[in-house]
């Protein structure tokens, strides 16, 4: 078993290791992008923390090819490439957080955010008043190739938070609230923090459609929810890449990962 990472800061590594090797399943860490990595020499390569494919997106899902030409991928090569650009909310029939993916014909909204549809960690992600500068970031990524995603920013981010849902091999396996990452001060997914917290019945029926319209195996999924301004829940993200999985917020979750990997072998 591999543990597909660049060299990094993920706090989750070695937790999930142990996890793993308790469980009986001998893992080591390698870098994705490592050419000497024979991946055929594992029964599976689980990606991880692969931060770094934001530059480098064509070269990662080459990869992702080519691993699963060679061993397991988890979670696999055709879920990797769809879910590493945003526009597959489009496509996720659920509700979604108020979406325009152009930089012309802008709905106006009080307040704006407008990110990249490939993106991650608020990457060249900004929110603004300025219905102007709102359409020229959007009209900038389009002149750099990208696809913008403009949203209505939701002051209820500020007061409900982000409820995420982790789930590993399709079963629940905790929730926690995360505080908003564009708040003024706090930009960027290092300042998010987390709680534990048990999602709501209409929350966990939402996350269990979205996982229900993926037909591929999956090891983890984090489905990232906010409620709209009528208090109904809606889908911000879903993280089915390289998620941060939160598993120091419930002490039993690592051994869960384990166990949906040993079911998944």
């Amino acid at each position: 078993m591999t543990f597909a990472d660049p060299d990094g800061h993920d706090d989750e590594r070695e937790p999930v290791l142990q996890a793993w090797r308790e469980a009986g399943i001998e893992a080591r860490a390698e870098r994705w992008d490592d050419p000497d990595v024979d991946w055929s020499r594992y029964d599976a390569a689980v990606v991880r923390s692969v931060w770094d494919y934001v530059d480098r997106r064509d070269e990662f899902l080459a990869w992702a090819r080519r691993a699963e030409s060679a061993t397991q991928l988890l979670n696999p090569a055709t879920v990797l490439e769809t879910n590493t650009d945003k526009t597959y909310l489009r496509d996720l029939g659920v509700p979604i957080v108020p979406t325009h993916w152009a930089s012309d014909g802008m709905p106006y909204w009080e307040e704006y955010v407008v990110k990249p549809a490939i993106s991650a960690g608020a990457r060249d992600t900004i929110r603004t008043t300025d219905r102007a500068r709102a359409q020229a970031h959007a009209a900038a990524l389009e002149a750099d190739g990208r696809t913008p995603m403009v949203q209505p920013y939701l002051d209820m981010v500020e007061s409900e938070g982000e409820t995420s849902l982790l789930y590993f091999n399709r079963r629940f396996s905790h929730a926690v609230r995360r505080t908003a990452m564009l708040t003024p001060g706090r930009t960027g997914a290092d300042n998010v923090e987390a709680q534990l917290r048990t999602p709501a019945p209409d929350q966990v029926e939402l996350a269990e459609k979205v996982l229900a319209a993926i037909p591929q195996a999956l090891l983890y999924a984090r489905i990232d929810l906010v409620r709209l301004s009528d208090g109904s829940p809606a889908v911000i993200e879903l993280e089915l890449t390289e998620p941060y999985l939160y598993l120091s917020r419930s002490p039993a979750a690592a051994t869960r990962l384990a166990t949906a990997l040993t079911e998944l072998l």
